[in-house]
């Protein structure tokens, strides 16, 4: 029962995280604002514990800092912290893919097809919220198909939803820009060769990398951008 208490906990807490991201992100808590773990507690009905949990998620992508004695605040990832994560994430998904497509079968092509379609009717419809879902599920399928533990867990403390979700907020960035992405990566997928598919996560990774560079608001008060070394970058 432990165990299973546990696992709800940090489910619950991975909803209020999205939740949490989704209010900065719309400007509901602009940058530098405190986020009052009562407070959020409250409005959603449940304990301090998973809305603790969840900052401490949204800390790890530089969205949020957590101060002694003064509680969570705002904070907006600079460009070059948004690209240096871009470009681990490339390293990791590169070598996952090299190591799950020979494992992958014809039912886990399938699933990753199912992700493309996600995609698509995301795009389709604007919601860029759906379209973060299918692009980390997406992309976190293909990272647990690489069999490879050691490689999922660093992976994932990355945050890629949250650092996904981050970047799909860039002002001018269209949704169906960013499914098109994930064309190249799928037809690679296809075939069934490990390099091209890596070769398709490495391109699409770097077109990601100049859209965050071109587009990522720069001419921001220092309170807002955070220190450069604040912690671990989003993407």
């Amino acid at each position: 029962m432990a165990e299973q208490g546990a696992v709800s906990r940090s489910v619950l807490a991975d909803e209020v995280k999205d939740r949490l991201l989704q209010d900065i992100l719309a400007g509901r808590y602009p940058p530098h604002a405190r986020i009052v773990e009562t407070t959020v507690a409250k409005e959603l009905g449940i304990s301090q514990a998973p809305v603790r949990e969840a900052l401490r998620g949204l800390e790890a992508t530089g969205v949020v800092e957590i101060l002694p004695f003064r509680g969570a605040r705002v904070r907006r990832p600079t460009t070059a912290e948004l690209l240096e994560a871009i470009s681990v994430r490339a390293e990791l998904e590169t070598l996952g893919a090299r190591l799950a497509v020979p494992r992958m079968s014809e039912s886990d092509l399938a699933d990753l097809l199912a992700h493309g379609e996600e995609l698509r009717r995301a795009a389709a419809t604007g919601d860029a919220h759906a379209l973060a879902l299918a692009d980390a599920a997406f992309h976190g399928h293909i990272i647990g198909l690489s069999g490879n533990a050691t490689l999922r867990r660093v992976w994932q403390s990355l945050e890629p939803f949250s650092r996904t979700y981050i970047t799909a907020a860039i002002p001018g960035v269209d949704v169906n820009w960013t499914a098109a992405l994930h064309w190249p990566i799928l037809e690679a997928l296809r075939l069934r060769d490990p390099e091209l598919v890596a070769e398709a996560l490495r391109q699409h990774f770097d077109k990601a990398g100049s859209k965050i560079d071109a587009g990522w608001p720069r001419a921001l008060p220092a309170a807002m951008e955070g220190d450069a070394g604040d912690g671990p970058a989003p993407a």
